[in-house]
C-alpha cells in the first residue's frame, strides 16, 4: 500500500502512492518503524502465515473461513464439503470447527447429511521469521455426529493429535508437512490410524511481487491403519491456490487427488476450496 496506494489493497483512496516520493530503503525503514509498535515478539510473523494446502494443515493460527469440496471424478457419484471455522485466541492459539456435508448416490437415489464433526484447538510452541520456521501441536475430539449407516460418519467419537512444521524459503519455496493419529474410543467400530501429509509449493507474485498471489503446489498424502498386516494408502495432489480479491483476503484453489496405490474403491476427486481471510475484511471489501 506504500508504494502503490491504498486502492492497490481495495483501501481507502485517502492513501496515496508514495513510490515517488520515497526509495525502497525509506519504505523498508518506515515499516521497521510500525512494527516496533507491537512490542511482543511472541507472535507468529505474518510471513510464516504460508498459502493453505487442500489436505495438509498449516502450523500458523489463522482467522479463516473455508469451504472445501470434493467429489468423485469416477466410480459412483458422491462427495463432501467441509465448512470450516477457524479462529485465533491470545498470541499463539486457535479454535477450529469443521463441519462436514456428505453427499452421495446409491442407486441413482442421492442422500446427504452431516459427518462427522471435529473440534480442535492449536498452540504454536515455536516460530521464527530470521530461519523461516513455525511448529505447532493440535488437538481434536470429533464427534460421531455423521449416519455410520450412510458411510457418513464412524459411529464413535474420536480424539485426534497432530504435529505441525511449515518452512519458508528466501525464494517464496515452501514445504508443510503434517504428522498425526486418529484414535477412536471403540476400535471395534474404526481402526486407529497415522497419517502423514506433505505440501511443496512455489508463491509467485505480479507486479513485481506486490499483486496476484499464484501458488503451485503438490501434496503427498498418506494413511496407514493400525491393524494386523496393515497397507498403507499414498496420494499425490497436484493444486493451485491463488489471490482473488485486491486485498488478498479471498482466495482459491483447485486440485485432483489421484490414488497411487491400494486404488480398489479409492477413486480420484477434484477438490476445491474457497477461502475467506476475515481478519482482513468483510466478504464485500477489499475488491
Amino acid at each position: 500500500m506504500i508504494v502503490n496506494g491504498g486502492p492497490t489493497r481495495g483501501f481507502s483512496q485517502i492513501m496515496p502512492s508514495f513510490v515517488d516520493a520515497l526509495t525502497s530503503q525509506q519504505i523498508d525503514s518506515v515499516i521497521k518503524y510500525l512494527r516496533s509498535f507491537c512490542r511482543n515478539s511472541h507472535w507468529p510473523r505474518g510471513e510464516l502465515n504460508l498459502p493453505r494446502a487442500l489436505v495438509t494443515e498449516k502450523a500458523y493460527p489463522e482467522d479463516e473461513e473455508v469451504v472445501s469440496t470434493s467429489f468423485n471424478a469416477q466410480g459412483a457419484p458422491g462427495g463432501v464439503t467441509h465448512i470450516i471455522h477457524e479462529q485465533r485466541f491470545g498470541v499463539k492459539n486457535q479454535i477450529e470447527v469443521d463441519v462436514p456435508v456428505n453427499f452421495q448416490d446409491e442407486n441413482h437415489t442421492w442422500y446427504g447429511g452431516v459427518g462427522d464433526t471435529t473440534l480442535g484447538v492449536k498452540r504454536v510452541m515455536f516460530s521464527s521469521l530470521q530461519s523461516g520456521s513455525i511448529f505447532s501441536l493440535q488437538g481434536s475430539v470429533i464427534l460421531p455426529t455423521g449416519n455410520k449407516e450412510r458411510g457418513f460418519g464412524t459411529g464413535t467419537t474420536t480424539f485426534e493429535t497432530f504435529a505441525a512444521f511449515d518452512q519458508l524459503f528466501s525464494t517464496n519455496t515452501f514445504i508443510q508437512t503434517q504428522f498425526g493419529a486418529e484414535l477412536p474410543r471403540h476400535t471395534n467400530i474404526a481402526p486407529q490410524s497415522i497419517f502423514f501429509n506433505t505440501a511443496l509449493g512455489q508463491s509467485f507474485a505480479a507486479d513485481h511481487g506486490l499483486g496476484r498471489l499464484w501458488s503451485p503446489m503438490v501434496e503427498f498424502v498418506a494413511v496407514r491403519d493400525l491393524v494386523d498386516n496393515p497397507k498403507t494408502n499414498w496420494d499425490v495432489v497436484p493444486q493451485m491456490q491463488v489471490t482473488i480479491s485486491k486485498r488478498q483476503h479471498i482466495k482459491a484453489d483447485l486440485g485432483v487427488r489421484v490414488p497411487v496405490n491400494n486404488t480398489a474403491g479409492r477413486h480420484i476427486q477434484i477438490v476445491f476450496y474457497l477461502l475467506w481471510d476475515w481478519q482482513d475484511g468483510r466478504l464485500n471489501e477489499g475488491w
